[in-house]
């Protein structure tokens, strides 16, 4: 039998292909065959089904504590953003320029951490863009004036917010492990999908780059 992906005969990608995050969440769902599974456990006895009914509980438990990790992760990255949108604001004003930061950033970013926003798995991706098209006004400002680099307190801006950006990137590949986690959970059939499929549970969305970064990973930087 040959190999199901041959890369010497098989199809190959020419150009290439660029990896994205399909933003959808996929709700659990269970047959009929899962009820039968669990009436024929209380059939067989009131054991087993008392074992199987605390196996789901302990299933429920698992995924609520799963999920306070996640908003957890979560909240770490609406931290550095917001630290990185102080930054980038004091960044503009030691330039004593107009550059129109967003007002509503810091709001939008308040209401994630405290979990108001019911759409903020698939907004804070809209979010970081934002911050991220914020220091691309500011760094065009720096290139208008070379000279001002010099300065103590911008470049201390500099500093602060390449840190950020390696602590949101740290904070980020932690958030989509807890994704990854999360929806791998909630497919393990019987107890944790039973589970969440009785409670409405969906995938949930990992963290991705904006088009803007990844037009600016394509580009000639020596």
């Amino acid at each position: 039998m040959a190999n199901p992906l041959d890369e010497v005969t098989g199809p190959v990608a020419e150009n290439g292909r660029d990896a994205r995050v399909i933003e959808k969440q996929i709700p659990v769902k269970v047959g009929v065959g899962s009820k039968i599974f669990e009436v024929m456990l209380w059939i067989l006895g009131i054991i087993p089904g008392v074992v199987f009914l605390f196996m789901k509980i302990n299933a429920g438990t698992y995924l609520r504590s799963l999920e306070q990790k996640i908003q957890s992760a979560a909240s770490t990255i609406d931290n550095y953003l917001e630290q990185r949108v102080v930054i980038l604001q004091n960044a503009a004003k030691l330039l004593d320029r107009a550059i129109d930061l967003d007002k509503e950033i810091l709001t939008k970013v308040a209401a994630y951490r405290g979990g108001v926003n019911p759409d903020a798995d698939t907004q804070r991706n809209a979010i970081s863009g934002q911050v991220d098209q914020l220091f691309g006004q500011i760094n065009v400002a720096f290139e208008r004036y070379p000279d001002i680099k010099a300065h103590d307190e911008i470049e201390q801006c500099l500093q602060q917010n390449s840190y950020l950006q390696k602590e949101i990137t740290a904070a980020r590949e932690l958030y989509n492990d807890c994704v990854y986690e999360w929806n791998s959970a909630i497919q393990q059939w019987p107890t944790k999908m039973m589970v969440a499929a009785k409670e409405g549970y969906t995938t949930r969305i990992p963290f991705s780059t904006t088009a803007e970064i990844r037009e600016a990973a394509r580009a000639t930087f020596f």
